[in-house]
This record gives structure tokens, sequence and C-alpha cells, in this order.
């Protein structure tokens, strides 16, 4: 049931893409938000692109790494707990 239903819902999102696409595309005469552009425009925008895409990988990469470290570091203290003694328990 829920494959058919996921099936189904792709194909809808799917057609109704093909659908809007030539009706978006004749709206406001070819222009974008911006209005007209020139080729120093799309070349700085594509340029923000390269730059913001290694910028997120490496900010994205630090945040991970920070986030590893502070797992190892309480598995650590979690294995220092349940090998001392003091710490099991019990009678």
């Amino acid at each position: 049931m829920r494959a058919r239903l996921f099936a189904f819902s792709i194909f809808v999102a799917t057609a109704a893409t093909l659908v809007a696409a030539p009706i978006a595309a004749a709206e406001g005469n070819g222009q974008g938000w911006v209005g007209e552009t020139n080729d120093r425009q799309v070349t700085l925008i594509f340029l923000g692109v390269i730059v913001f895409i290694p910028l997120f990988a490496l900010v994205a990469s630090l945040i991970q790494r920070r986030l590893e470290k502070r797992k190892e570091a309480r598995l650590a203290g979690d294995r220092v707990i349940r090998e001392d003694a003091r710490w099991r328990g019990g009678w």
C-alpha cells in the first residue's frame, strides 16, 4: 500500500512539474526576478556558488569532527566507569 502511494505521489509531482514548467517559462517575457542580466552578473553569481560549496563542506566537516571527538570522549569516560569496581554497584 505504501509503495503504491509513494509511486503515485512521485507520478503526480512529476506530472505537475511538467505541466507547470511551460507556464512558468512563458511568464515575464523570459526575465527572472532581477530583470535583464548580463554576463558579469551571471559570472559573479556562479563564482559565489563555486566559493560557497567548498566553504560549506569545510564548515560541515569541522562540525562533524568536533561531534566525533565529543562522542569518543564520552565513550572513553563510560568505559572507565564500567571498568572501575567502585561504580559497578551491587553488594
